[in-house]
């Protein structure tokens, strides 16, 4: 089978998800209004809150959202089999995160910019902000753990990506000055572009590698510790200045690589290698339900989606339909960045027969972003033409900028959160931005280090967790949009049948990694489980009393 075929069913899938049911949610559901004054306008304090072109944010929400795991996540979940991940990643992005995205931004911009967690107080009650930021905190504990893993890895597996994806940071100051001062966004976007490829171009001929050991730290800790060090600063300047304008970069230059990826399916064709479902896995492999689902994460649903939705994004909402554009736009950019992967590592591009795909897909947990750049050079290669070495430093380029602004928005969020506390319970420590920076830091480096030893690599064993973790909070930001739409008199179903599903596969999955820590005796993986579940639970409660309150309210009889 052609890898095309693939490619087709996605696009016309994704296409029908913009054309038509996004346009329908947008104006039926949700009524986007253009009149509304959102959060940027009404505050515009130029660090947090800032009116953005919807282009330039939408470059900003993507590249915070995707990062690294819709290339990972489906790289991993293709040992199933190509099709059940090609299924979930399509289907998924339609009716899925495509709603939750775009519902999470809406309402938070209705809410005058809070945050997911602070706004389930107004919608259900007090206590559960407190347990939504517990699951908020833990999840973005996960997200930059494994993803501060996944950069130190790539970083030394292609050393000629360390020169691209530590220039793009200059860079992106620039065109953050240049774009604040209104300059020709098309001009800034075509020379950031080209500079950054040179850059690549630089890299692929001039690798940086680290030695073994610095300073009697190996080379893995010593990236995820120059990782966080960049992130903690990151997270304290204003969002103009270099968050903003290096995810924008970044999603320009993911926009050109999709472009090329999807153009060389076409011209080299190539067929498909892996098995449509895989019947020669290992004795040990996980079951596909309901570990495909998490596995696959923001491949197709993702609860940090509605972290960053909410929490940085709709503070730089311009016009409130831009929601649709950011929100919705920016779930199907990441489906199509998930379906690409699914087709790079399926092919022969990645494998050139069946038997070949087998050894190389050994077990559950080989692939990954490594498969992806191999793939994907592989790829551009046969079809354009370009150097090998150019190819792979592209695509991991392209894998550690995306995984980095991830970062770069985890940890604002964390310190966020951690500010929020200080308010809540009258800690001016934890108020102050460099406190509760260090603090955030803190905490992912404890679990990096804590989770994988001396390596720091803890990200790596999380990452089942932190999927499960992921769209349990994806449900509860379901469940939160629910309750508010309920509360205007809207229909709900939109949101409810998604979270019902959701809740039920994550929290499955998350059980079944619970019982396999304990079995390994990993008992702080096992106290994160605990907390997650039990946090989710009461919050589930908690809307259960909502919705019964609500249901009591319109069953009664009107007073005459």
């Amino acid at each position: 089978m052609s890898s095309a075929m693939i490619v087709i069913f996605g696009l016309v899938g994704f296409s029908f998800g913009w054309f038509v049911y996004s346009r329908f949610i947008a104006e039926k559901i949700f009524k986007l209004d253009p009149n509304f004054v959102t959060p940027a306008h009404e505050v515009n304090d130029g660090v947090d809150f800032v009116p953005t072109n919807k282009f330039v944010l939408w470059g900003a929400h993507f590249t915070s959202v995707a990062g690294a795991s819709p290339i990972v996540g489906p790289a991993i979940a293709v040992y199933w089999g190509w099709v059940p991940a090609m299924i979930w990643v399509t289907l998924g992005s339609i009716f899925f995160p495509g709603v939750h995205d775009m519902g999470a931004l809406w309402a938070s911009n209705r809410h005058k910019g809070r945050s997911i967690g602070a706004l389930s107080e107004s919608v259900i009650g007090k206590r559960t902000r407190t347990l939504f930021m517990i699951v908020i905190f833990l999840l973005l504990l996960m997200v930059n753990a494994v993803f501060g893993s996944i950069i130190a890895t790539e970083m030394i597996t292609f050393p000629t990506a360390v020169i691209p994806s530590w220039i793009v940071i200059p860079l992106a100051i620039g065109i953050g000055v240049l774009i604040r001062k209104n300059y020709n966004l098309l001009v800034i976007s075509i020379v950031g572009v080209s500079f950054l490829y040179f850059t690549v171009w630089i890299g692929s001929v001039v690798p940086i590698n680290f030695p073994d050991e610095i300073l009697g730290i190996n080379k893995t800790a010593a990236w995820i510790l120059i990782l966080f060090a960049y992130a903690a600063i990151a997270s304290m300047l204003p969002v103009w200045l270099l968050l903003q304008p290096r995810d924008y970069i970044n999603g320009a230059q993911l926009v050109v690589g999709l472009i090329l990826l999807y153009v060389a399916v076409f011209m080299s064709m190539p067929d498909i290698t892996a098995p449509a479902f895989n019947d020669q896995m290992q004795p040990d492999t996980p079951s596909m339900f309901p570990l495909l689902f998490i596995t696959v994460a923001c491949g197709a649903l993702s609860g940090f989606h509605g972290i960053v939705s909410s929490g940085t994004t709709s503070k730089q909402l311009n016009k409130e339909p831009d929601a649709r554009f950011v929100g919705y736009l920016g779930a199907l950019g990441e489906g199509s960045l998930a379906l690409i992967t699914l087709v790079v590592v399926s092919s022969a591009m990645y494998a050139a027969s069946p038997a070949e795909w087998h050894v190389l897909y050994n077990k559950f947990s080989t692939g990954g972003a490594t498969a992806f750049i191999t793939g994907g050079g592989n790829l551009l290669t046969d079809a354009w033409g370009l150097p090998n070495v150019f190819a792979q430093t592209l695509l991991a380029t392209m894998v550690v900028l995306f995984a980095s602004t991830t970062m770069d928005a985890g940890v604002r969020l964390m310190r966020y959160i951690v500010q929020e506390w200080g308010q809540i319970y009258n800690i001016k420590l934890l108020d102050n931005n460099v406190a509760a920076t260090l603090f955030s830091v803190g905490c992912c480096l404890a679990l990096a280090f804590g989770a994988g030893g001396s390596t720091g690599s803890g990200g790596n064993i999380i990452w089942p967790l932190f999927g499960a973790t992921n769209q349990i909070l994806a449900s509860l930001t379901l469940l939160v949009l629910s309750i508010f739409l309920i509360k205007l008199g809207r229909p709900a179903r939109y949101t409810l049948v998604p979270m019902a599903l959701v809740m039920f596969i994550a929290t499955w999955g998350c059980a079944v990694q619970l019982m396999q820590f304990f079995r390994e005796e990993r008992w702080l993986l096992v106290f994160l489980s605990v907390a997650v579940l039990v946090a989710s639970v009461m919050v589930i409660l908690e809307a259960i009393s909502v919705f019964s309150s609500l249901k009591r309210e319109k069953e009664a009889p009107v007073k005459s």
